[in-house]
């Protein structure tokens, strides 16, 4: 969310720069800071050194042993970026273990004194500047390095460490310039002589998302990590690995590229109007292995271990629909370890456009000794092999399909290093699913989309039409009105309907128009004083009345990397780095933990995961984001919101959906055809809706084929409520477009949004002015083709029963006691 800057002081919270990634004003609260969850901080600890990815290690330069004295470059080593920026990032932190400081904590580890004293002396005469919203620093001014300099490290240790560092955020995009997406010209030079100086060099790159990486076969560097924005504990993890205590095990969940214009999606990102999603279902290593292999510098899946690991005896078995592939892994190497084994189906579509590989599922071993095997046991359905008709090609439209032939299954550590354990033969097309056609491309837009064309075990791009938009939404809107709950002068309380004495629907048929107009919206201001000091904004119990009756406020906070309050907080590792772990049993620990830090702190809904697709690396938050894969982001969002919910407490998966650029966010139209719409941008949130039962979900701000995510009908009440069965409270983004609803003009913003089943505005009015409702919800009740009370009454209901499934919110009176705005 976009902090309003007449807001800034009420809030509390950091909005004019961020120190390394993290809130500046925990500097004027420490004396209220609550202790860190017991544990967290080794859970933490242990997740960010799991998702270092180790890209290269030749020359034997990591582990470190007790001979190596290492020289550390750059001043990102300090400077740590611990998190990306704006609301997903902003929190105050416990506290933060810089790069260098957590090398120098390390007893195994022996670092040049006199080289950290040179950095140590420049960075006093040359402080960072944090800048302010939407304008920090994607790096930092790097110190000069001469050759001089190099050479006489060189002659006190023999091992050089070069730390590169990055960050973007909301409101702020990478750009293909120097020092967001390219190297600058001092880090390319201190890389060049230290690489010259030293044949044990390793780059520790400190990013949020993947930049260009070219450079490291330019300059042959040796060894290479992502340690990513490893939260709290990055400088800890950090030592852990380079130092031998921990194994890399982090896999990429991105495909890196040799040159940015080797992006399906280059030629359509950062469009101020609209984006077409040309590249269509051919995303990530989706394409690069369909298309262009060769263009790929470290494939999707990969990352390297100190040890290695041998599979054997994998097999497929087949009972009706469902598959399990069983396989033997064994740690053949002398350091102990984790493997994550990556399942992927090869099959070439005959009428529907496939993809060369597409992963279906994964599993990570336990740490294995050296010698000792473990069994990893995968099941899947024939639903991950179907493929998505939204033209009818097959005979079959708007249907999942899985087409004649046969579909090999494959085993491996990455997408390139497979192999096969069987193949399912499909001996006729068969229809999967059969749906209906969902927000399909206007024909003011329409498009060709990408598709592979293959002739003689060659490759090559073809394009056919995105098929466009046949239904009436009018019709369909008309057709799944609710019914109106007939209004009673009975006295209930939500009291009542917990101890059965009454329904939900009961309750809500003692509501006033005012109430219910209420109960659609938040509190109207970022840190209401209904809520915890800094809270993102109160929804449900926000008026007196409402109280009264016995429904509660409800404190949403941001998220995902921590808690944004005024109160400290765990600062996690950042949702790339948790997927980069390929361990929803850990990422599951760790934000079971966080939730527990909510309880104590007041906070009721995490607005987090962010979910949204890497669709390019340029997108500012993908920092927040997990992967260019929807399986990997699905099951990742699963893995965070069973672990907030096993607490009590509130998730909130977001942005849904298509929010893939920072640029123009709230004005620009994804225009996507419908089948890459359901099988990359709506299936993790289909994943993480089915696995783990999210309490609430947030809308994004873009359009969606024209359609504003706030008030798309047809994403919310068609395909989140009637297929995937969501039975949770849906929230906007924080503030909304205005605009009338093309089908029924008479209605528009809060009577379009809850038409649409998004059940609240938040945080609840304008972004400045006066707090009252805006009218728009109840000016047409009653009128011909308005809004209906069955429909405010519905939202009322959804409402009512998510804060019911928030039962330590029924064990103490609430207050309405006013709290003073941080740093107050």
């Amino acid at each position: 969310m976009k902090i309003p800057k007449k807001l800034n002081r009420a809030i509390g919270v950091v909005v004019n720069g961020v120190t390394n990634g993290v809130s500046q004003t925990s500097a004027k609260n420490k004396t209220s800071f609550l202790p860190p969850a017991e544990g967290i901080s080794e859970a933490c600890r242990q997740a960010a050194a799991e998702s270092v990815v180790l890209l290269k290690n030749e020359k034997g330069v990591l582990p470190l042993t007790k001979d190596n004295t290492v020289s550390v470059f750059g001043r990102v080593q300090y400077d740590t970026f611990f998190v990306g920026y704006g609301s997903g990032g902003d929190v105050n932190p416990h506290y933060t273990v810089s790069i260098a400081d957590g090398l120098k904590a390390n007893k195994n580890i022996i670092i040049d004194k006199e080289l950290d004293k040179i950095y140590a002396d420049w960075r006093k005469k040359n402080p960072v500047d944090n800048g302010f919203w939407g304008h920090w620093p994607m790096c930092h001014d790097e110190m000069p390095v001469s050759y001089a300099l190099v050479k006489d490290a060189a002659e006190r240790s023999d091992t050089a460490f070069v730390v590169i560092g990055r960050a973007a955020g909301e409101d702020r995009e990478n750009t293909l310039e120097k020092g967001s997406y390219y190297l600058t010209d001092e880090e390319e030079n201190m890389i060049s002589l230290v690489a010259e100086s030293f044949e044990r060099t390793c780059v520790i790159l400190n990013i949020g998302s993947v930049m260009d990486l070219s450079w490291i076969e330019k300059y042959n560097i040796p060894c290479a990590l992502i340690c990513w924005q490893g939260g709290m504990e990055t400088g800890n993890a950090v030592a852990d690995i380079v130092s031998g205590a921990v194994t890399p095990s982090g896999k990429l969940t991105d495909t890196v590229a040799r040159e940015y214009t080797d992006y399906p999606s280059s030629d359509n990102f950062g469009g101020k109007k609209l984006n077409k999603y040309v590249e269509d279902i051919f995303v990530g290593y989706r394409y690069f292995e369909t298309f262009a292999p060769e263009k790929v510098l470290f494939p999707f899946g990969y990352g390297l271990s100190y040890t290695t690991f041998e599979y054997s005896n994998a097999r497929l078995s087949q009972d009706g629909d469902s598959f399990t592939v069983t396989a033997d892994i064994k740690n053949t190497g002398s350091f102990p370890g984790k493997e994550t084994a990556q399942l992927y189906c090869a099959y070439n579509g005959e009428l529907l456009a496939t993809p060369a590989m597409r992963l279906i599922t994964f599993a990570k071993t336990k740490e294995l000794a050296p010698g000792e095997t473990q069994t990893v046991t995968m099941n899947f359905s024939v639903y991950e092999l179907s493929s998505y008709d939204d033209s009818g090609i097959t005979g079959t439209k708007s249907a999942y399909i899985t087409e004649k032939g046969e579909y090999d299954i494959r085993l491996g550590s990455s997408v390139r290093g497979t192999a096969s354990v069987g193949v399912y033969t499909c001996k006729e097309t068969r229809v999967i699913k059969q749906l209906s056609e969902v927000s399909a491309v206007e024909y003011e837009n329409r498009f060709m989309r990408l598709r592979p064309l293959r002739l003689n075990g060659k490759v090559s791009k073809a394009f056919e039409p995105a098929p466009t938009r046949t239904v009436d939404l009018k019709e369909r809107i008309f057709d799944s009105l609710p019914p109106y709950i007939a209004r009673t002068d009975r006295k209930i309380t939500l009291d009542d309907v917990l101890s059965g004495y009454a329904t939900v629907e009961e309750l809500v048929g003692t509501l006033t128009n005012d109430e219910l107009e209420a109960i659609t919206r938040g509190a109207y201001v970022m840190n209401s004083p209904l809520g915890a000091k800094g809270n993102a904004s109160v929804f449900c119990g926000v008026l007196p009345s409402l109280r009264e009756k016995g429904i509660p406020p409800v404190t949403c906070t941001d998220g995902p990397s921590g808690i944004r309050l005024c109160e400290s907080s765990a600062l996690l590792p950042n949702g790339t780095a948790l997927a980069a772990t390929w361990n929803g049993e850990l990422v599951e620990k760790v934000y079971n933990l966080l939730g527990k830090e909510m309880l104590e702190r007041g906070s009721d809904v995490l607005l987090a995961p962010g979910m949204n697709i890497h669709r390019n690396p340029l997108c500012g938050r993908n920092f927040e984001y997990f992967s260019e894969d929807p399986l990997v982001s699905g099951k990742s969002a699963a893995a965070v919101v069973r672990g907030l919910q096993s607490t009590g407490v509130s998730a909130c998966p977001k942005h849904f959906c298509c929010n893939n650029q920072e640029t123009r966010r709230t004005k620009n139209n994804s225009v996507v055809a419908e089948r890459a719409l359901r099988e990359i941008y709506l299936k993790g949130f289909e994943i993480c809706v089915k696995e783990a039962k999210p309490k609430t979900i947030m809308t994004s701000y873009n359009k969606i084929n024209g359609v504003w995510g706030h008030y798309n009908f047809e994403l919310v009440t068609t395909v989140l409520r009637g297929e995937w069965g969501f039975d949770g409270a849906v929230m906007t983004d924080w503030w909304m477009q205005s605009s009338a609803s093309p089908e029924f003009p008479a209605m528009r913003d809060q009577a379009y949004r809850v038409r649409a089943g998004v059940d609240v505005l938040m945080p609840g009015g304008a972004r400045v002015g006066k707090q009252v409702p805006d009218g728009t919800l109840l000016e047409t009740l009653g009128h011909q083709e308005g809004i209906t009370l069955g429909e405010i009454q519905a939202v009322a209901v959804h409402v009512i029963k998510f804060a019911m499934q928030l039962p330590y919110k029924f064990k103490k009176e609430s207050t309405e006691a006013e709290a003073p705005s941080c740093g107050e």
